[in-house]
């Protein structure tokens, strides 16, 4: 018989009456080899069109449980508690990547058996995330998940998977420096989970978001007069916004998480360019210019140097060192020193001198109020100058929260 390729069930019937008649050949024989090499060109054919289905993952974990003798006890060190035993065994819980890990590992079921997929292997655990002390529920309600089908229902059973996809547009990993390379200057104990989280929500966005590279040295005293500048207009912080990304920056305005008490942030994304974040937390004018500016500061002084990688800012907090220096930077872009101490309005808080002093400058008032109620400690006067309620609607989309 001439061997040819096996294409149709017609070849596939004649190679297997072929390999009926040549049963018997002696080895070393032409007949022999001729029987070796139809065997593989059946195979390869039957791979492809009987392809054999991986036993469904239950069944491979009660035929383990009677070839060991194993009692749904047992199970409870690989899966949970007994209720998860339960529910896993009757089908009524899918198995999470956590169960599969310590099923494959524990009792030697093959991976891609409790994968359901043919050569898979566990992927290792997410490194410096725990999953399950992520805030998910508050996660899902602002939104983050969207596109995730039945994200709600998995924060209960499967809360890596839904991380995992999360972080999908990050290659499904927080950046390294996470824990070990960040500066956080806040007043009271941060939820370490939830920084995390919102971390990794600001460089999905920023993700998305970035459309120019950004050049190093490129926040130069011309970029922020240029910036600052923009605050005299109504539409002032959108246009910071779109002025940052033209210049490679994303601003990224996302709520802070409940126990983290941010202000903003100055990072990195994963492909070493710096990201903004501001959560808008008092939502002034006065507060977005000077935070803004504080976190540009971060970038153009810290960011990267002395193996920083992170700057998250609480600005409640009074801290020294690199956080003194972001505040003099921000201080000094929105208004010279030299400027400040000469300017009448520093001393007579009036709500005139401001405007004056202002429309001299060609900036927002909120700026100089702002800056006369923080030196002086007095969040009662000029309120009706640092914009309260203005920046939020200019840059965040109008969602509705549940925390």
């Amino acid at each position: 018989m001439a061997i040819k390729p096996i294409k149709t069930e017609h070849d596939y019937k004649l190679a297997m009456s072929r390999i009926d008649a040549l049963m018997d050949a002696a080895p070393g024989t032409p007949e022999c080899d001729e029987l070796d090499v139809l065997a593989e060109l059946v195979e390869a054919y039957e791979n492809k069109h009987f392809p054999i289905e991986l036993p469904d993952p239950v069944a491979a974990i009660r035929f383990r449980m009677e070839q060991q003798g194993l009692c749904q006890q047992d199970l409870v060190q690989f899966i949970g508690s007994r209720s998860k035993v339960s529910e896993v065994l009757s089908g009524k819980r899918p198995l999470s990547l956590a169960m599969i890990r310590s099923l494959h590992k524990g009792l030697g079921i093959p991976a891609e058996v409790l994968l359901k997929e043919k050569g898979a292997e566990v992927p290792a655990p997410l490194a410096n995330v725990e999953c399950e002390k992520w805030p998910l529920r508050q996660m899902v309600n602002r939104g983050w998940f969207a596109g995730i089908a039945g994200a709600q229902g998995m924060i209960r059973q499967r809360p890596e998977e839904l991380v995992r996809e999360f972080l999908a547009p990050l290659g499904g990993q927080v950046p390294a420096y996470s824990y070990n390379r960040q500066h956080i200057r806040a007043g009271s104990t941060m939820d370490a989970n939830a920084l995390c989280a919102w971390r990794a929500r600001v460089l999905v966005v920023a993700h998305k978001e970035r459309t120019t590279p950004f050049r190093a040295g490129s926040i130069t005293k011309d970029f922020m007069r240029q910036l600052v500048g923009l605050s005299c207009l109504d539409a002032g912080p959108k246009a910071a916004k779109e002025l940052l990304a033209k210049n490679g920056i994303p601003l990224v305005i996302e709520r802070h998480l409940p126990k983290t008490h941010l202000d903003g942030a100055a990072m990195f994304d994963t492909s070493g360019s710096p990201v903004i974040a501001l959560t808008l937390r008092y939502d002034r004018l006065d507060n977005f210019w000077f935070t803004l500016c504080h976190e540009l500061g971060h970038v153009a002084l810290h960011l990267g140097r002395g193996d920083r990688q992170c700057f998250f800012d609480d600005l409640d907090f009074e801290e020294g060192g690199v956080e003194k220096e972001a505040d003099e930077f921000a201080g000094e872009s929105l208004i010279l020193s030299k400027i400040w101490e000469k300017a009448v309005a520093r001393t007579s808080h009036s709500a005139a001198d401001v405007v004056a002093l202002a429309t001299d400058l060609r900036i927002s008032p909120s700026i100089i109020a702002g800056r006369i109620r923080r030196e002086n400690r007095n969040y009662r006067i000029l309120s009706n100058l640092v914009g309260f309620g203005k920046p939020r609607p200019l840059l965040e989309k109008m969602e509705t929260y549940k925390d």
